[in-house]
This record gives C-alpha cells, sequence and structure tokens, in this order.
C-alpha cells in the first residue's frame, strides 16, 4: 500500500463560510406535483436534460456496510423500471463491488440526483432488488465494446498493484474476445431501487426552500411538505 506524508502545515484550507447563493429559479406547489413520483421524477428529468445538464441520469448511491459503515459513489441511472413492470430506479455494477457487498447484506439504500443549476435535487429512499439476467443480458449487449472488455478486465473495488495490472487485464480480454462477441460476466449485474420515499428538492430565497415528499402508502402515495 502506498504511503503518503501530510505536506506543509501552512494553512491552504479555503474561507467556505461566505459561500452561498440565492435561490430564486422558480417554486414548487402541491398542485405542481403529478400523482406519483415516477411520473414526477420523468417530468423534473426532462427539464434536466432540456436544461443541457452534464449527465442529469448521474446519481448518488449511499449504502451501508455489513459493520453499519456508510458509504456513497456516483452511478448512473440506466432505466424506470425492472423489465417487468415494477417501477424503480435502475444502475448496473459488478456484484463483487462494495455497493453490492452492502446490498447484499441491506438492501435499504438512498440516491441522490444534484441538479445544482437548477437549483433542484431529487432524494429517493428505498429498497434494492437485483434485475433479471435476461434484463442484464440485453442491456449488457446495447453497451460500447470498451465498456463490455471493462466488465471483464475490472474486478470493481478490489485492490491492484497499478495501472499496468488494469491494462494488462483489459489487453487480455480484447485478445480472449478478439473477432467475437463479448458475453456478460458471470459477477456482472443490475438492481432496481424500488422507491419508498421519494423528495423533490427546490431552492427558493432565504433559504425558504420547497420541499415535498412522496411516502408509499397502501397501494399509492401520501404527499407532505417538509420545513427546509
Amino acid at each position: 500500500m502506498a504511503e503518503h506524508t501530510r505536506g506543509s502545515t501552512e494553512d491552504h484550507s479555503p474561507d467556505l463560510r461566505g459561500l452561498r447563493e440565492e435561490y430564486a429559479a422558480s417554486g414548487l406547489r402541491e398542485s405542481d406535483l403529478a400523482p406519483d413520483p415516477m411520473a414526477m421524477f420523468g417530468l423534473w428529468f426532462a427539464d434536466a436534460r432540456a436544461a443541457g445538464l452534464h449527465e442529469p441520469n448521474a446519481m448518488v448511491v449511499s449504502t451501508v456496510s455489513r459493520d453499519g459503515a456508510p458509504s456513497s459513489r456516483t452511478v448512473l441511472l440506466k432505466g424506470l423500471d425492472d423489465g417487468a413492470g415494477r417501477e424503480g430506479f435502475v444502475f448496473y455494477t459488478n456484484h463483487a463491488s462494495r455497493k453490492a457487498d452492502d446490498l447484499a447484506a441491506d438492501p435499504r439504500c438512498a440516491l441522490l440526483f444534484p441538479w445544482h443549476p437548477l437549483e433542484r435535487q431529487v432524494r429517493v429512499e428505498g429498497r434494492a432488488e437485483r434485475l433479471s439476467r435476461e434484463v442484464v443480458a440485453a442491456y449488457f449487449a446495447e453497451r460500447p465494446r470498451g465498456s463490455q472488455l471493462g466488465a471483464w478486465a475490472s474486478a470493481q473495488s478490489s485492490v491492484v498493484a497499478g495501472r499496468e495490472e488494469l491494462e494488462a487485464a483489459y489487453a487480455a480480454a480484447e485478445e480472449r474476445f478478439a473477432g467475437g462477441e463479448v458475453p456478460v460476466p458471470d459477477g456482472w449485474g443490475g438492481y432496481v431501487v424500488l422507491p419508498e420515499e421519494v423528495e423533490l428538492w427546490q431552492g427558493r430565497p432565504s433559504r425558504m426552500h420547497d420541499r415535498l415528499v412522496y411516502r408509499r402508502s397502501g397501494d399509492g402515495w401520501a404527499t407532505e411538505r417538509l420545513a427546509p
């Protein structure tokens, strides 16, 4: 393991106390809400795409390990249903990754879409379930070939000796599948996060932000406003 020593003791930390913006783009009223959170997410996601946001489908996935340690990372949203009629938030990963190990121990997780230019964010809490192999295979076949080979070359979250080891593994995958299709690795798959709670946050002046939340209630959804 590489070790690094602390440099100069001179304080180079920025003064963050005065960094703030006044949010005034728009508001969010109860009358603006769609009947269910997935429809509302679709409307806001369309706004994010229309505004030209860089990777509007980037979301932070937060999980908890077997010993209770939280962990977050950014992944890309790749669908809004599990292929079997259930609506939710879909992403793909290696099942040997840290996030997958966390979800095996506790499928509860949280998602965050930080759409800063629109002064919006969407928070999701729910349970992750694995996608079927048929759905995974169909998506994998659509990925760029380089990404397919990368899935074979990288044992995600495992320690590697250096960049050279990764490049050698990628070269080996290229050679192994030269001239043919790249199949789905056995340890690669995906999840759908089935929402239990979805909060829409809209920035407002004087930090009096709008926070409207959907909570699952029986077969439907109840909505509430939260103090900012």
